[in-house]
């Protein structure tokens, strides 16, 4: 019987972005494999879970993409992003809090995603947008942060799926757009 491994990916990536510690029985289980031919595909937990971190990457360039973030006004690029990631909110909230996959440093396709997000914010900066008192890098791990406690929030029926991706965009671009008031706050 030949398997389909993005079948295993994509069934591994919902059990785990429910269920952190899951076994690989599990994972085996909820794919509809044995035991055995997931590690004939996978060696182990640490291969699956860099198997799912490619994944993951790939996903959320396809969402950076679709969003045309260098289209258009900042904010407007940030809701879209924010729009087109929800699909995959618990994939990356699984692989955000994953700690071996930082054990040996970075995957090179997170520096990249992470670029592009901080280019974005960035830009928003540039044009007067977004506050200048926190960082690129900040306002990006904001962003990650928001997106998967939001999936968090719609997997424990917290937060409805469809206003997850508003109630994150109105509360990271509340915290990060430009005010008056915030500016004499930092001038102090």
């Amino acid at each position: 019987m030949s398997v389909d491994r993005d079948h295993v990916l994509r069934e591994a990536a919902a059990l785990l972005t429910r269920k952190a510690t899951a076994s690989m029985d599990e994972i085996a289980k909820a794919a509809g494999i044995g035991r055995a031919t997931l590690h004939r595909h996978f060696a182990g937990r640490d291969a699956l879970v860099r198997a799912l971190e490619e994944l993951g990457i790939q996903q959320f360039e396809q969402a950076l993409d679709a969003a045309r973030i260098e289209e258009g006004d900042a904010a407007g690029a940030v809701r879209r992003l924010i729009d087109e990631a929800e699909p995959v909110a618990g994939m990356l909230a699984f692989l955000f809090t994953e700690n071996q996959l930082y054990e040996n440093g970075t995957n090179e396709g997170w520096n990249r995603l992470d670029t592009r997000v901080q280019q974005l914010f960035r830009r928003g900066q540039e044009d007067g947008s977004f506050r200048l008192d926190l960082t690129p890098a900040w306002l990006t791990e904001a962003l990650y942060g928001l997106i998967g406690t939001g999936a968090w929030a719609v997997q424990d029926r917290r937060v409805a799926a469809k206003d997850m991706p508003r109630m994150v965009a109105e509360l990271l671009l509340g915290g990060a757009e430009r005010r008056a008031e915030a500016e004499r706050r930092t001038k102090r």
